[in-house]
């Protein structure tokens, strides 16, 4: 029996504990990650919070795609040169950090978050990253530099193998609650359709 005992503690799945560092490397062997996404943002002074919901890429080479599907179509693209938004159809409006640095360098901020890129977020954050057992991790981040420390208090960052929430905290009290769920990894290039979307002017 004690050898029986023995023999399944040797192979039995051992969950050792997260650190940041493991974090971003389980992150960078994800070249590309879609998922559903489901934000909440509550506004002290109104009875209802606002929703909407929709898809995300985020594509290591390439960037961010955060395609808004309801309560209106609203697409924004962030890469490493521009930030593109299209609400409602309308022509699209491009933010470069020659045109809006402060606009760009949060929406910037964005990617480091999705990919837990460790030196841009110790360059702009105090960081409070915590362990929960059973491969499931939580990131308190506190901004540090301006504009990011006049407009929240914390980030808050939650997830196990993908990231799974992001709360927004914000200085008037506000939040807003990111929900990511349907993760896919497959394929693990963009498709053509994907790739049009990056470069299209």
């Amino acid at each position: 029996m004690k050898w029986i005992t023995l023999l399944a503690l040797l192979v039995s799945p051992v969950v050792s504990a997260v650190t940041l560092d493991e974090l971003q490397q389980r992150f960078a062997e994800q070249p590309v990650v879609r998922a559903h996404f489901e934000q909440t943002r509550t506004i002290k002074d109104m009875p209802q919070p606002l929703r909407s919901q929709g898809e995300m890429l985020i594509a290591r080479d390439n960037g961010l795609l955060w395609d808004q599907k309801a309560p209106f179509p609203m697409t924004l693209l962030l890469d490493d040169q521009r930030m593109v938004q299209i609400v409602n159809g309308q022509p699209p409006q491009t933010i470069t950090a020659d045109t809006n640095p402060q606009m760009f360098q949060f929406n910037h901020l964005l990617r480091a978050l999705f990919q837990a890129d460790r030196k841009v977020l110790e360059e702009n954050f105090r960081i409070d990253f915590k362990d929960l057992g059973e491969g499931r991790w939580s990131l308190v981040l506190t901004p540090i530099t301006t504009p990011l420390d006049k407009i929240f208090t914390s980030l808050d960052l939650k997830g196990a193998i993908y990231l799974e929430s992001i709360r927004l905290n914000d200085k008037q009290g506000d939040t807003t609650d990111i929900a990511l769920s349907r993760h896919q990894l497959t394929p693990t290039r963009l498709t053509d359709a994907e790739r049009q979307r990056f470069t299209a002017p």
